[in-house]
């Protein structure tokens, strides 16, 4: 059952704009060059006017969301990293060191960096993070679920704060999602088994790079905790609830009040892919809003994003999550923009149409 918050963010999610996508279309057409010669840059340009309302139009306001949280199930040694690299990565996010920050200062983004439910105390204030922890990390899922259905509803619920508070405080035009946590790999692939119906052998990958040994572990520890738990497929908190992460949850919610509020989200890699199967199930229409950045090396990624029918912008051999693959589709959704802006048409160039 959705909480009165979540359920007024989906109700506040309307379809996309037919006229302005038809109206989007036209000038498309109508650019100096083959018609459709730009595949999916064209794709999104027509995507982002009937998000945004306007075609003359420059994303400045970009901010990815780097959402940290640690899981129960690592005790069951499926990861090659230990817990506390979790805690690590979030102070070196703070700090401007990791990729994410690379690549987003490179596409003029900002990084906001959450502790969702990293299993320590941060010993950090910062204006770059932001505490909305749900616990300090969620319960191992073999043994039940690993969280309860009010801190599932608590962390989309947080996602959804997170989204909101930046909308006040900075303004957002263009939202990316991104992501830390050691061991996080299992859930997602948990959850991908469950949603789209598929053996987990086929949605499970090495992660942080496990060996064959670890691997098989990681699957054996996955059925074990879809067995245990029984999750309905079709209900997004019970998935979340019984498999998934805090981290999940909020970016989760991220994802649904960028639709409610008219925002473009970038869906980062895996770990957001199992978010937006999440996101999903709890509002069918929040797609929409969606832009998938690129196609992760982990094997779940491609059937996450065929079941939410996204076509990803970029398949680059990437499987560093923070946020990274959004940050880089960020420079082609820009690009997007400028096609559709700058680019002269046949009759404002005097270039003669197709006969």
């Amino acid at each position: 059952m959705l909480s009165k918050k979540i359920e007024e963010i989906v109700k506040n999610i309307k379809p996309l704009n037919k006229i302005l996508l038809e109206q989007t279309q036209e000038r498309l057409n109508n650019l100096t060059k083959p018609l459709g010669s730009l595949g999916q840059l064209e794709d999104i340009a027509k995507q982002l006017v009937a998000i945004i309302g306007k075609d003359k139009q420059v994303l400045k306001n970009k901010t990815i969301f780097t959402l940290a949280g640690d899981h129960g199930v690592a005790e069951e040694g499926i990861s090659a990293y230990p817990k506390e690299v979790t805690q690590q990565m979030v102070y070196n996010f703070i700090n401007g060191g990791a990729g994410v920050n690379v690549l987003a200062r490179h596409v003029g983004a900002r990084v906001v960096v959450v502790d969702m439910g990293v299993g320590e105390k941060l010993q950090v204030k910062s204006e770059k993070l932001k505490v909305k922890k749900v616990a300090y990390g969620t319960r191992n899922f073999t043994k039940g679920p690993a969280m309860t259905e009010e801190e599932a509803i608590k962390s989309i619920e947080a996602g959804i704060e997170i989204v909101e508070e930046e909308i006040k405080n900075s303004g957002i035009e263009l939202i990316g999602t991104g992501d830390m946590g050691i061991g996080n790999t299992t859930p997602s692939a948990a959850i991908a088994s469950v949603v789209c119906n598929v053996e987990p052998e086929t949605v499970t990958g090495r992660g942080t790079g496990i060996n064959d040994k670890v691997l098989q572990n990681k699957i054996d520890v996955i059925k074990r905790g879809i067995e245990k738990n029984k999750p309905d497929s079709n209900n997004g908190i019970d998935i979340l609830s019984k498999l998934g992460g805090y981290e999940i949850g909020g970016l989760a919610g991220i994802m649904i009040a960028g639709a409610s509020h008219r925002i473009p989200v970038v869906i980062d890699g895996f770990i957001s892919g199992a978010a937006a199967l999440v996101a999903d199930k709890i509002s069918p229409l929040a797609k929409q809003y969606w832009i998938a950045a690129h196609c992760s090396t982990e094997p779940g990624h491609k059937i996450m994003l065929e079941y939410l029918n996204l076509r990803p912008l970029l398949n680059l051999g990437m499987r560093l999550g923070e946020g990274t693959g959004s940050a880089l589709a960020m420079n082609l959704i820009d690009a997007s923009l400028k096609i559709l802006n700058e680019m002269a048409t046949f009759d404002s160039a005097g270039v003669s149409k197709k006969e």
